[in-house]
């Protein structure tokens, strides 16, 4: 299956099916099973609790605006099991994370996933941001070339997406309307229709949500839209409200070949829980096909 999905990845776009089967309770399971270590980052006044699993080149997760890094419990037993280290930096105001929330700009979230890479001397390496999380990972790998080694964008929006979008993604994290009201949004902004979008109803962080919205409006959108140098896997969902399928190639069609661009079908922007499995195993066949952290790190000095 990787081998083909290897092969495939070198195609100028690519379609892979989703993994309906993919059991998210049982994955989230074995994920608290093989948890190796929670550690603190610290930098100035900033605070950054750190989740790590694995050995082997590392991938370090961003979630989406408003969220944890337990979005991605059902992504890493695939990931450790492929034979790679695994870093969930909690973004402020989430778990033990602290730091200033008001007047940061997203090259402030960029220097705290800086902050985490060196702590862990895990430099070069690939970083891997759902949704907003694309942001952060976007701005730093255009701040710290030398910390990245490839950047994955999951579910990215498009560079102009639809208006109203995000007061959806407000509306669900405002946990002072009825959860009916949520759902809603939740269903709407995040989920094809024919999901259950009540899996998304918790784990949602208000004060985190406002911060990285505001965080993202003070920063122009030209300073980390190309995500640096390095590599950039596009990974798309099918049906993604934030990324109309005029703007598919948008990306791709701006950074030529630099850009690897999948998507897979009938999943919406909160691609990891529709189909982790699908996933897990287009970012896995992608970097390995990229230059080991050794063969960057030459080229570099």
């Amino acid at each position: 299956m990787r081998r083909r999905l290897a092969a495939l990845l070198a195609t100028p776009c690519l379609l892979l099916a989703a993994h309906a089967g993919f059991a998210s309770e049982t994955a989230s399971a074995q994920a608290n099973a093989t948890l190796a270590q929670t550690t603190l980052v610290q930098r100035g006044d900033v605070q950054i609790e750190v989740h790590a699993d694995g050995a082997g080149p590392t991938l370090l997760l961003l979630p989406s605006r408003g969220r944890g890094a337990e979005d991605f419990d059902v992504l890493v037993p695939g990931f450790v099991e492929a034979g790679y280290r695994v870093l969930r930096p909690e973004p402020r105001g989430i778990g033990r994370s602290r730091g200033p929330m008001d007047g940061i700009t997203l090259h402030d979230y960029a220097e705290d996933v800086a902050a985490v890479l060196r702590h862990f001397d895990a430099a070069p390496a690939v970083i891997v941001g759902h949704a907003f999380g694309n942001w952060v990972a976007r701005t730093t790998g255009v701040d710290h070339p030398d910390l990245v080694r490839g950047v994955v964008i999951v579910a990215a929006a498009a560079k102009n997406y639809p208006d109203g979008m995000a007061e959806h993604v407000a509306r669900s994290a405002d946990l002072s309307l009825p959860d009916d009201e949520r759902l809603k949004s939740i269903q709407y902004a995040f989920f094809t229709p024919d999901f259950d979008a009540s899996v998304w109803l918790h784990g949602w962080y208000p004060e985190v949500s406002r911060a990285q919205r505001k965080a993202g409006l003070a920063t122009s959108q030209e300073t980390w839209w190309s995500g640096g140098s390095a590599p950039l896997f596009d990974l798309q969902a099918g049906n993604d409200p934030f990324k109309p399928a005029a703007s598919r190639n948008e990306v791709r069609d701006e950074f030529g070949e630099r850009v690897t661009l999948a998507v897979i079908p009938d999943t919406g922007h909160a691609l990891i829980p529709q189909a982790p499995q699908a996933v897990v195993d287009a970012i896995v066949a992608w970097e390995r096909s990229l230059p080991d952290a050794e063969a960057v790190r030459a080229r570099q000095e």
